[in-house]
């Protein structure tokens, strides 16, 4: 019976200590996950804007005259130089215009030892795309030069809509491997095929994360996409979700799969702090599970001491129990430090993860002013190739200031950053919301233009003047009007109604679209962080979370209603400047 009690005794710490190892694994792993999860949301922002970037590229200079002089003719003339100043004002590896037999006419690399210029590429998918009079898309090693590099490709016509040639440009995008090696991290790009494009890790470039089939290794070697190279499996072992195996240790395995392509970004994080982290808990443990039993042991061995009165064994007992006290002491104040440091890293933590979410939102702000400017570019472009003159001038002016004005809003927008570490009150005064509502407007045209959407004003003939802050105004105002558009995507009318008044001691601006509606969720699941209703890979759900903080913020409200007949209405009111 002895014996059993003191195994008893014996194995029932070693019990809480196990289920204190397990629940504090379970919490840090949580923690860890949850870092990651900001960090990969960030890291899959970079990729899709690095495609997108140039997504119209190739659209407008289908449309230039000279590309569709020298498709038509078969002559470059001076078209390699044309085409040479492009790719080094865009920093793009090649730009190329080819025929439809696929043999390229024109290079912006004409005159170099690795010229397209006579070669032919009718083998690659994006040329048998953009033939078939949609726009190609591809990633592969160059047959000319054999580096690799994103390709894009749209067909060149003529007036008459026939397809002449095909003009494709070379994206270089290697450089993401640098800024994912230099920040420390395993992050690895796989296609749809699941080959390896791009890595942190050198090594792994071209692996393939599972076996191919036959048929997925035949049409790789039909588009000589990897060629030179064997596309041996990657050396990993995933025997459980969320968790992967690389050289006998184990990792945090987190996977995005809504990129354009079927394409997947995957994040590996180490396990060690989260081991380190339970361990030192469960030692934590341990001293505080001694220190009980110490205390337990003291006060029997009082107890016995006061039943033995005044004898100089029980004084000598005494003694040394007051002496261990007082060691015991000592070391659970030495826990207890432990224990607090342990609780600063999780707070360091936690701001981690926080900052990897507001770097996610500020990338996504920044997305609309950069498109803006890509586009009035691209228009400027076109301009300057088809003539110049007075007017000309002028327009240059024009867009001068249209992107001074741009790159001030990107600038208010990155002080968000700065915000994190010292939170200061964005500065106030007094707002016409016409002249936001025109700004916000102005921002957008590029893309309601390219949606054909007509635009319908009714706004109040006096000034609708509130006190906010003019930027973050203008901010909600163009995440209200982008949404709009993107809810009238698929809709056969595309009409756009804004309205400004006064009521009840508030201003008000409305934009009313003939999309889709709110769906069922309402506005309240729409203004919900990361939800968004657009479809994979176009839009991070933060647009009108962002918005509504902001409207919250200037003490006024963001409401959303569906319009009869379909469509939405969003109404921003803020409170007048006389009123505050």
């Amino acid at each position: 019976m002895i014996l059993r009690r003191l195994f008893i005794f014996a194995l029932l710490p070693l019990a809480l200590l196990a289920a204190l190892y397990v629940g504090s694994e379970r919490y840090f792993r949580a923690q860890e996950v949850a870092r990651a999860e900001g960090r990969v949301s960030l890291y899959r922002s970079t990729v899709v804007d690095e495609l997108d970037r140039f997504s119209y590229f190739t659209h407008v200079l289908a449309r230039d005259p000279f590309v569709m002089a020298a498709s038509m003719q078969g002559v470059a003339g001076t078209l390699d130089a044309r085409l040479r100043d492009f790719a080094e004002q865009a920093k793009l590896d090649a730009i190329y215009l080819m025929g439809t037999d696929g043999t390229t006419i024109a290079a912006s690399n004409a005159e170099t030892p690795a010229s397209f210029v006579g070669q032919n590429y009718a083998f690659r998918p994006y040329f048998r795309q953009a033939l078939e009079g949609g726009q190609g898309r591809f990633y592969g090693i160059g047959a000319t030069t054999g580096l690799p590099g994103y390709f894009v490709a749209d067909p060149v016509r003529d007036r008459e809509g026939r397809i002449r040639g095909v003009i494709a440009i070379k994206l270089d995008l290697t450089r993401l491997e640098g800024a994912w090696r230099e920040s420390g991290e395993l992050v690895l790009l796989a296609d749809a095929a699941r080959v390896v494009l791009l890595s942190s890790q050198e090594a792994w470039r071209y692996r393939v994360l599972t076996p191919l089939s036959p048929e997925a290794r035949r049409e790789i070697e039909a588009a000589r996409q990897f060629t030179g190279h064997a596309l041996e499996p990657l050396d990993w072992q995933q025997n459980e979700p969320g968790r992967t195996i690389i050289a006998g240790e184990g990792m945090i395995h987190l996977v995005r799969g809504d990129l354009p392509h079927g394409w997947t970004l995957h994040y590996l994080g180490s396990e060690t702090q989260i081991e380190t982290r339970s361990w030192l808990v469960v030692v934590i443990g341990a001293v505080m599970l001694g220190l009980l039993l110490l205390g337990w042991q003291w006060r029997r061995n009082r107890m016995i001491g006061a039943a033995l009165r005044r004898s100089e064994a029980e004084e000598a007992a005494l003694r040394e129990a007051n002496r261990r006290l007082a060691v015991e002491i000592e070391e659970r104040r030495t826990a207890q430090r432990r224990l607090q440091r342990t609780q600063g890293e999780l707070e360091r933590a936690s701001r981690l993860a926080a900052l990897g979410q507001l770097a996610a939102s500020v990338t996504h702000e920044l997305g609309q002013p950069i498109s803006a400017m890509r586009n009035h570019l691209a228009a400027a472009e076109m301009s300057g190739a088809a003539g110049a003159g007075a007017s000309g001038s002028s327009g240059q002016t024009g867009l001068t200031a249209r992107l001074s004005g741009l790159v001030e809003r990107m600038e208010g927008i990155t002080r968000q950053l700065k915000f994190f570490a010292a939170p200061t009150a964005p500065e106030m005064g007094e707002v016409d919301l016409n002249a936001a509502l025109a700004e916000a407007l102005a921002l957008v045209a590029p893309n309601l233009e390219t949606a054909e959407i007509e635009v319908t004003r009714d706004l109040s003939g006096a000034a609708v003047l509130v006190r906010g802050n003019k930027l973050r105004l203008e901010q909600v105002l163009t995440n209200l009007l982008r949404n709009a558009a993107d809810a009238m995507e698929e809709s056969a009318t595309r009409q756009l109604v804004l309205r400004t008044g006064v009521e009840d001691g508030m201003g008000w601006a409305e934009i009313a679209d003939s999309g889709s509606g709110l769906g069922p969720g309402g506005l309240e699941a729409l203004s919900e962080p990361f939800v968004t209703t657009r479809p994979s890979g176009q839009g991070m759900g933060l647009g009108l979370a962002i918005s509504g903080g902001i409207v919250k913020e200037h003490e006024g409200r963001l409401t959303a209603r569906d319009r009869p007949g379909g469509g939405t209405v969003f109404r921003m009111e803020i409170p007048l400047a006389e009123e505050m």
